[in-house]
């Protein structure tokens, strides 16, 4: 008996030191996790940066850098052309180009998670095509809202239209009773339905009409003016902080719904709210610049094998990402051909899909 005791005692301490190591070896690894993470994330911040003052300085009117420079900080020393060049055109171009990307990046990586679908962007709900169809009444037919200002009807149209869509997903969505995959193939219901409606305005549209509607689809940032920018920002200053706040319950949904409701996460209203989310920040987007593709795919993609999948990080890095990918591309735009600015979205697509197929062939998007 004295020797089993005493064997038991001198067992004990070994056990519980050998456990304390072994959680001290966790919180150590956890604590450089987060560390690289915040380091990766502080980089991509710093990376798009660099990339909205490439943008901001290029552009096919032939001014130089330092000129752009000087209109940004001393204004009075400068010509007003070149002050409504680098003011009015660039500036607000540039920036709704940061916003742009950042928007559908994150309603990109929320679809992502609450449909657990690599696939899942702002255009798989047919929010994105429900905006192109908006703009395309208010450029082929003149439909608008009442009392809208004549530079404000594309975007507002695009944007009424767009949320219009969005409470009849959510009420389909009810009346079926179902759950993400229900959403989802309601969604891709209204994408091939807005698609119809997009062409049937295309084979009525007289040729004016029908140039303005297809360089619109495109994607283009020349109608990034001060006016449309407002209720882009507010909706990216708004909504991602929010997406930021679930952060816990985004990837605590990664790990199966059973853990999630385990932990007492409400699914239903969780992903409510993050499709509300994900359907202003698209059809704000794309009411000022038309339709992008890829950026709200590859976007989440890359900050998935760079962060991971802890949404406090995943996130921020792929607002960040989609900010970069969208400054880089407004600057292609602007370089690619001599005097020509070419859509944003033809380049979007152009750099997207070797990225995706990428993903997809090394495994890394499933």
């Amino acid at each position: 008996m004295t020797a089993g005791a005493s064997a038991a005692s001198t067992s004990t301490p070994r056990t519980d030191g050998a456990g304390c190591e072994a959680i001290d070896e966790v919180l150590a690894h956890h604590r450089r996790l987060t560390r690289r993470r915040v380091a990766i994330t502080l980089a991509l911040g710093l990376l798009a940066v660099a990339a909205f003052i490439v943008d901001l300085f290029s552009g096919p009117s032939g001014l130089s850098m330092a000129d752009a420079l000087t209109a940004l900080v001393s204004p009075g020393s400068m010509d007003p052309t070149t002050l409504a060049i680098v003011q009015n055109i660039r500036l607000p171009a540039a920036l709704t180009a940061v916003l742009v990307g950042a928007g559908l990046a994150v309603a990109g990586a929320e679809l992502q998670t609450v449909f657990d679908n690599p696939l899942a962007e702002g255009l798989t709900l047919g929010i994105a095509p429900a905006a192109a169809f908006g703009a395309a009444l208010a450029i082929v037919l003149g439909i608008s809202v009442p009392g809208v200002p004549a530079a404000l009807i594309v975007p507002i149209n695009a944007f009424v239209v767009a949320f219009g869509a969005t409470l009849a997903l959510l009420a389909m969505a009810r009346a079926a009773g179902g759950g993400a995959q229900t959403l989802l193939l309601i969604g891709i219901g209204l994408v091939f339905t807005f698609n119809a409606l997009i062409a049937l305005l295309q084979f009525v549209a007289s040729q004016q009409a029908l140039q303005q509607l297809v360089f619109w689809m495109l994607g283009s940032l020349s109608g990034a003016r001060w006016p449309a920018i407002g209720p882009l920002a507010l909706a990216v200053v708004v909504l991602v902080p929010l997406a930021v706040a679930r952060s816990w319950q985004l990837t605590a949904l990664r790990l199966g719904e059973e853990r999630a409701q385990s932990l007492g996460i409400d699914l239903r209203r969780l992903r409510l709210m993050s499709l509300i989310r994900v359907s202003l920040l698209t059809a704000a987007a794309v009411s000022v610049v038309g339709t992008i593709g890829f950026v709200g795919l590859i976007g989440p993609h890359i900050a998935r094998i760079l962060v991971g999948e802890d949404h406090r990080f995943f996130l921020p890095a792929s607002a960040l990402i989609g900010a970069l990918v969208m400054s880089l591309a407004a600057a292609g735009s602007k370089l690619l051909l001599v005097g020509v600015v070419v859509p944003i979205g033809i380049l979007t697509a152009l750099t997207g899909l070797p990225v995706f197929f990428a993903l997809i062939l090394t495994g890394r998007a499933r």
